[in-house]
């Protein structure tokens, strides 16, 4: 660890004389990578140095006790301070381990969630419909903005699909693990006798990919324009707004239907386009080197049943980590940060036990 904070070190000093550099300044492209490199190793150096502060105190401390000719009273002083001292340390490099383990390069981006009704029919898609409007609400709350992409509702409201962006430093950081099968159980309001139906939605987090990170061939792309579906709605069917890409290649079909402008459905179109190519690639190539150590938040695989809502006992469950919260309601009102918090602590402690 400390070779790796010395190298860190290093690298920060670096980049502090660079940005120092009159030429740099003039030019804009490497003065916003180093910025945003020494805002990313500044906090480490922040809790680097308060170790070394806390680690040469504890020290000298330490020399003080061991030496035979140390005046009583000193002695006495270094004893109260050795054990605050070690415990400083102890905390110091708890949180130095956390923040050199290897940083997700998504975790700053904006993110597409995908949410698709699954088994369960009408109820389903009414399902879909409350998880959308659940992670709208929160994004609201985090101070983050939402775009919608495409959104295909029923006669009852539910969703057949609902595809929409997340935008805001860090997004991808909060809510990378809602990926995954979520299951509800509830009494339909069409259940006329009172029974309990189980029903599912599939919900996928992409981060947003830029042009430059996934490289699409025009000629692999089918482009049709057509008219907005939907239940209801002033816009719908009067034009050909909506678009349709068509990825040849993989057989990915894209729609998005939300503005009246064919070209700005067609730019989310690519954006979500990207998003899933980048997500395919991904995939493929951590099957390739899947490691031995598994994540305990899980793959994230979207066949995989994360978490279920139970609106009789009101309350959910991450099956993931074992999390039971008692507050359905609040929960799908968008108050999800401490869920969300859990997973993350989750998938560091399970990084850390990884790297010992």
């Amino acid at each position: 660890m400390l070779n790796q904070l010395k190298k860190a070190e290093r690298r920060f000093s670096e980049v502090e004389s660079a940005l120092e550099n009159p030429e740099i300044a003039t030019d804009k492209d490497a003065f916003r990578d180093l910025m945003k490199e020494y805002k990313s190793l500044a906090p480490l150096m922040e809790e680097y140095r308060a170790y070394q502060k806390h680690r040469a105190s504890l020290e000298e401390a330490e020399a003080i006790l061991a030496d035979p000719t140390a005046d009583r009273e000193l002695k006495e002083l270094a004893e109260e301070e050795v054990f605050p001292l070690r415990d400083l340390c102890e905390q110091h490099t708890e949180r130095l381990k956390i923040m050199l383990l290897d940083k997700d390069p998504n975790d700053d981006k904006n993110v597409v969630i995908e949410i698709r009704g699954g088994a369960g029919g009408e109820e389903a898609a009414l399902f879909a419909s409350v998880l959308y409007r659940m992670y709208c609400m929160y994004a609201e709350a985090a101070g983050f903005r939402v775009e919608v992409m495409n959104v295909n509702r029923t006669e009852l409201g539910g969703c057949k699909e609902a595809v929409f962006m997340v935008i805001g430093e860090g997004a991808f950081s909060r809510l990378k693990f809602e990926s995954g099968v979520h299951r509800v159980q509830r009494v339909p309001e069409t259940e006329t006798q009172g029974r309990i139906h189980t029903s599912t939605a599939t919900v996928a987090v992409l981060p947003e990919v830029e042009d430059v990170e996934i490289e699409i061939n025009p000629a692999d792309i089918r482009i049709e324009s057509c008219k907005s579906s939907g239940a209801g709605g002033q816009h719908v069917n009067k034009t050909e707004s909506a678009v349709r890409l068509t990825h040849l290649p993989t057989g990915m079909v894209i729609e998005c239907q939300e503005e009246r402008s064919q070209f700005k459905n067609r730019d989310k179109a690519m954006k979500l386009l990207r998003a899933r190519l980048y997500d395919l690639k991904a995939r493929e190539q951590h099957q390739k080197i899947a490691s031995e150590r598994k994540s305990q938040v899980g793959t994230g695989d979207r066949s995989e049943r994360i978490r279920t809502y139970n609106y009789p006992q009101g309350r959910v469950t991450d099956h993931r980590i074992g999390l039971t919260l008692y507050s359905l309601e609040n929960f799908l009102n968008g108050e999800i940060t401490a869920m969300l918090e859990a997973l993350m602590t989750a998938d560091i402690a399970a990084r850390l036990k990884g790297e010992n």
